[in-house]
């Protein structure tokens, strides 16, 4: 319990190697809560102030972590090919509301290898001409990767915006086959 009397969360977190470059895994005892892109040294601190702020507590390194190692375990399969969808419990509890009820779409509904529109995505939910509102709920997915938000593309055919840059989102449309592999 923290000086007020209330439960704080415990958040673990351990930084891995990936084939887009390291990626910071966070977790509570309800599951993974943050996959974060580029995790140099100055974005990793940058991400746990928000989740020491978001959470409560101190965020506390640990690689061994039974879920950490699992999600590190999984993602490396994701990457070499093995694997196409994530088995993990998810903590929700950065993201509510519509933003919400459009990841958890995404994550059950866009499998390995395809892709939806935003349009399309907001028709999924229920909100037809929410395209735009779709790009706040993908540019807001504390989970990606493991919730699919490159999955999503513009309707032209464009791939869209990603908060881990476009050649993040190209690599990761071309290991699921979506787009050819990049030349250089």
């Amino acid at each position: 319990m923290d000086s007020h009397g209330q439960d704080e969360q415990r958040v673990v977190w351990a930084v891995v190697g990936t084939d887009i470059g390291p990626l910071m895994l966070a977790a509570t005892r309800d599951g993974l809560v943050n996959v974060v892109f580029h995790a140099s040294d100055a974005v990793r601190d940058r991400a746990l102030e928000r989740l020491a702020a978001r959470l409560g507590g101190e965020p506390v390194e640990d690689p061994g972590s039974p879920l950490l190692a699992e999600a590190a375990r999984q993602l490396r399969a994701y990457f070499s090919g093995e694997r196409h969808d994530f088995d993990l419990p998810l903590d929700w509890s950065l993201i509510s509301g519509f933003n919400r009820q459009v990841l958890r779409e995404l994550a059950s509904g866009v499998p390995y290898g395809t892709v939806v529109g935003y349009g399309d995505l907001a028709g999924r939910v229920g909100q037809p001409g929410g395209a735009q509102a779709v790009g706040a709920a993908m540019g807001a997915n504390p989970l990606p990767v493991v919730v699919p938000c490159h999955r999503v593309v513009e309707s032209d055919g464009g791939i869209g915006g990603f908060g881990g840059g476009l050649e993040t989102k190209r690599k990761l449309l071309a290991l699921e086959g979506v787009l050819p592999e990049p030349l250089f």
